[in-house]
């Protein structure tokens, strides 16, 4: 059987970001499961438009492609404001049928709440294109100084990719025997 194909997003285009470090970490600890192949996807890598193309441009077509080749999702994301960021709501837009049946795990990071805020508003959007989020999410608040590969997120990173690769898995099969409608 083919390996399940984890896009590992990196949300934040931000200079001095901390989100590419914990995305490495985050496809390191998937890589270590046997059938899954992660895939390191930097935002700031894509040079999006600054207005809604009419017609998509490369940067947006390549990132389109990435997620349709996705068998599923870990974003990773700041919080700012209470929310998630521009850069990564904006990539989410400028796919749509790309997302389609197909499970995303929730990574979060910031100051005192571990960007659960971000977390939380990344579901609905989600939700409208046909995501399946995961419940468990992995939240580092980078406050506390443990390092990543601390026992317990490690053990909340295996939580939630549990969950993501059963249902990427699922949500693949489901995909080949009857295309989604949506």
């Amino acid at each position: 059987m083919q390996p399940l194909r984890i896009a590992v997003v990196v949300g934040s285009t931000r200079e001095g970001r901390v989100g590419d470090d914990i995305a490495r970490w985050v496809a390191g600890v998937a890589g270590l499961r046997a059938g899954v192949e992660p895939v390191l996807v930097d935002l700031a890598d894509y040079d999006f438009p600054a207005r809604y193309p009419r017609l998509p441009t490369p940067p947006v077509r390549r990132f389109a492609g990435e997620v349709a080749r996705a068998d599923g999702f870990v974003v990773v994301t700041p919080e700012y404001n209470r929310s998630f960021p521009a850069s990564l709501k904006q990539a989410i837009d400028l796919a749509y049928d790309e997302w389609h049946a197909k499970p995303a795990g929730l990574v979060s990071y910031g100051y005192r709440t571990a960007g659960s805020h971000a977390a939380e508003q990344l579901r609905p959007v989600f939700t409208e294109l046909h995501v399946t989020t995961v419940r468990d999410t992995v939240a580092v608040d980078l406050r506390d100084g443990r390092p990543l590969d601390s026992e317990d997120r490690v053990r909340a990173a295996d939580a939630m990719l549990d969950q993501l690769t059963w249902w990427a898995e699922a949500l693949r099969d489901a995909r080949r025997r009857r295309p989604y409608v949506s």
